[in-house]
């Protein structure tokens, strides 16, 4: 297959039930490779009519998916996944050309999709409900997991695949439709990845291209019934404003500035290496990235100097070559990186490696990894999110400067340890303000575990059983097998239990 060749099929395509369909729209988004800056597709920008016809097909396909047994959903889901990993270098060819990430990255990136839908086709199964004791004799009490109906998933470019795959195998185990609306960066990819879900009721899994206004659209319909957005700070509140004018419920995962803390026990060489991959990993475009290095005034310069060497060391490049980093993923989050690395320039910071743009990489949206020193806490480069390959480096005194300073911070989605001090340890898990924490083993994920943050990153967890709950309702149900009367609460009210008799019977 090739990818040139398919993104020319697909372009200006919809994924409507079950089908690939030529959209009516006159507008349009190119699509630009990254790493080369050729055009290599086009994205229609849905119409509204696409729009609702989208949202009128998810209804009917949820129906019919919800009536099927959780064991046949799990088959269904399971089959998908297979191909997923069988196919995989399919979709990461797709995902490079397109997003600009290194070809194994993109084959990771698929392979836990893969994982993800293995995981949630099973836990449905056991999540389907629960008894209670009664509080009625003859009764039977009991809860049960019920979809919400239409889930729209909103997506960002940096991870298009397993996000998609978090929210939807989630969504789909628990009995849901879902309308997808991809980046506009990343469309194309996306809707190759929808000929995976072909075991599916046609319309169950749809994807529908386009700017702002087509996820406008589905967020503030009557027809869709949860929202799971991943993005910036501004549209995030935008869509949880919208959903809550009808209690909608919604997942947002909006920004992270993560903090990475050396002490003074921490095997150095390690760190290092653990702090290049956390700050340079998809050339820095993850909401996980590592962004704000808190290192012990002790052991500054030697970690600073692995640090350089590791940085050093790594291959700037196409991503479909041997490379370690690829290109950023738009020419305007390029322009939008160097804008806040000079800025850190003027504010004092000093570049130890990096800071520019790779040599020979005359064409493609390059930077180079960069390491800073000379870093305040009141500097601009640590208080926002930077989504770029810089690891800016703050000396601190102690731990509980440390501490401080990483809590010092608008959002709270991960943070990073590196320790072999048990106290140190066990302290940060108490006391680092976020939703997720690595201590010496940088950001890694678990499925059977809770992704999300606290504070401005958002609000709802994707993964673990929390992430399925996301996207079900609880229907609390007590049934009376014989329809007995209830007189011990009915109408008329016993005379025994009136103020006068009560009173009474207190002298």
């Amino acid at each position: 297959m090739s990818a040139l060749k398919e993104f020319e099929r697909l372009s200006g395509n919809l994924f409507l039930g079950g089908e690939f369909v030529r959209s009516k729209s006159t507008a349009s988004f190119s699509v630009i490779d990254p790493a080369t800056e050729d055009r290599v597709g086009e994205i229609a920008d849905a119409s509204e009519a696409e729009v609702e016809e989208a949202l009128d097909i998810a209804l009917d396909a949820g129906r019919t998916w919800n009536a099927m047994d959780m064991r046949s959903r799990a088959v269904v889901m399971h089959e998908i996944a297979a191909v997923m990993r069988r196919d995989k270098a399919v979709y990461a060819e797709c995902l490079t050309r397109e997003e600009g990430k290194p070809f194994k990255e993109a084959l990771d990136e698929v392979s836990w999709c893969a994982t993800a839908m293995d995981y949630y086709a099973e836990i449905a199964r056991h999540e389907a409900g629960r008894i209670a004791g009664t509080t009625v004799p003859g009764q039977f009490h009991f809860a049960v997991k019920e979809p919400l109906g239409t889930v729209v998933i909103i997506l960002p470019f940096n991870y298009p695949l397993v996000l998609m795959c978090w929210e939807a195998a989630a969504a789909l185990a628990a009995g849901n439709a879902v309308i997808v609306k991809p980046h506009e960066q990343t469309s194309l990819t996306t809707l190759k990845f929808m000929e995976l879900f072909d075991g599916l009721p046609k319309g169950l899994m749809q994807t529908v291209t386009g700017g702002p206004r087509v996820a406008q659209h589905l967020v503030g319909s009557k027809k869709s019934h949860a929202v799971a957005y991943t993005g910036s700070v501004p549209i995030g509140q935008a869509v949880a404003r919208t959903c809550a004018e009808t209690f909608k419920p919604c997942l947002i995962e909006a920004s992270g500035n993560d903090p990475f803390i050396v002490m003074p026990s921490a095997p150095l060489d390690i760190a290092a290496r653990g702090a290049a991959f956390a700050a340079y990993l998809n050339c820095g475009q993850v909401c996980t990235s590592a962004e704000r290095f808190y290192v012990h005034e002790s052991i500054h310069d030697e970690f600073v100097e692995r640090l350089v060497a590791e940085t050093r060391k790594l291959r700037v490049g196409n991503g479909l070559q041997k490379v370690d980093i690829g290109p950023m993923a738009t020419e305007r989050q390029r322009v939008r990186f160097e804008a806040m690395m000079a800025e850190a320039r003027a504010q004092g910071a000093k570049a130890a490696i990096g800071g520019g743009r790779p040599a020979g990489l005359n064409k493609g949206w390059y930077v180079e990894p960069t390491v800073l020193t000379g870093v305040e806490p009141g500097m601009d480069i640590l208080k926002n999110e930077s989504f770029g390959p810089v690891a800016p480096i703050c000396k601190v005194k102690s731990f509980d400067e440390a501490i401080e300073l990483a809590n010092r911070s608008d959002y709270g989605l991960g943070a990073n340890l590196y320790s072999l001090d048990s106290n140190e340890q066990f302290r940060a898990v108490r006391e680092i303000q976020s939703g997720i924490l690595w201590i010496n083993a940088p950001l890694l994920d678990n499925d059977a575990l809770p992704f999300g943050g606290t504070k401005l990153t958002g609000t709802g967890r994707q993964l673990g059983p929390e992430g399925l709950a996301q996207f079900q309702n609880t229907k609390f149900v007590m049934l009376d097998p014989a329809a007995e009367s209830q007189d011990f609460w009915w109408f008329p009210y016993p005379d025994a239990e009136t103020y006068e008799a009560v009173m009474k019977a207190k002298v």
